[in-house]
């Protein structure tokens, strides 16, 4: 059985940083490409960041882009996603995910960024 489960959201103040996690079971996870998507409040479900199997390719959403690092480890069978300099437009539910569409995805991890 698939389990994808995020952890490290919460509240966060604008500039701030947030570190999430995803544990994962169930599947090949070392050979997988691996995403972060984010529903942002008053918005549909969108792909922010993907991460290839060995790590070597990484990809990011230009609102993102430049402040934010996806990792993984192989070993563990975990998902990361660091975000730096936040702003309200990170606020949202972000979910880890198996495929861009997040058609596999956990159960999703509320962030809020607020003063």
């Amino acid at each position: 059985q698939v389990q994808l489960v995020e952890s490290g959201g919460g509240l966060v103040h604008p500039g701030g940083s947030l570190r999430l996690s995803c544990a994962t079971s169930g599947f090949a996870f070392d050979s997988s490409w691996m995403y972060w998507l984010r529903q942002g409040v008053g918005r549909g479900l969108e792909w922010i960041s993907g991460i290839n199997p060995d790590s070597k390719l990484r990809y990011y959403i230009s609102p993102i882009e430049g402040r934010s690092t996806i990792s993984r480890d192989n070993v563990k069978g975990t998902l990361d996603l660091v975000l730096t300099n936040m702003n309200l437009e990170d606020s949202g539910i972000y979910y880890c995910a198996r495929d861009e569409r997040g058609i596999t995805r956990g159960q999703g991890i509320q962030v809020i960024v607020s003063e």
